[in-house]
């Protein structure tokens, strides 16, 4: 089995498309919800597959050669899934509930690789 990480994605116009913004606190606590168990619905029906269930990620700092500075990005969590291959591990996140019920934009899968010389 080869192992993958999904990083999913999300920008302030995606979320601003979704609607969030419009609902009720009653509406969005509901809506967020549902989100969460067909997200943990999610993680039991794939469990097999998830090595590392990852977590929501935070503010972005970049580090370069200058030094470092405050920095945004699209990047809002991660797991990582073992697969046959790199698109049977896209197929886990086919209708995730990231982009179909939270106003997540979309899931990306990048396989693992060793490190050379090991």
């Amino acid at each position: 089995m080869k192992k993958f990480v999904a990083i999913y994605l999300g920008t302030p116009e995606t979320f601003e498309k979704s609607g969030w913004n419009a609902l009720t606190p009653a509406a969005r606590k509901e809506k967020e919800a549902a989100g969460m168990k067909a997200w943990m619905d999610w993680g039991t029906a794939h469990q097999g597959a998830i090595l590392n269930t990852g977590s929501p990620l935070g503010k972005t700092k970049r580090v370069s050669a200058r030094g470092f500075t405050d920095t945004k990005n699209a990047l809002t969590g991660y797991v990582i899934v073992q697969a046959e291959s790199h698109e049977a591990a896209a197929k886990l996140f086919l209708n995730h509930p990231h982009f179909t019920i939270f106003p997540g934009e979309a899931v990306e899968i990048m396989e693992c690789l060793p490190l050379p010389g090991q």
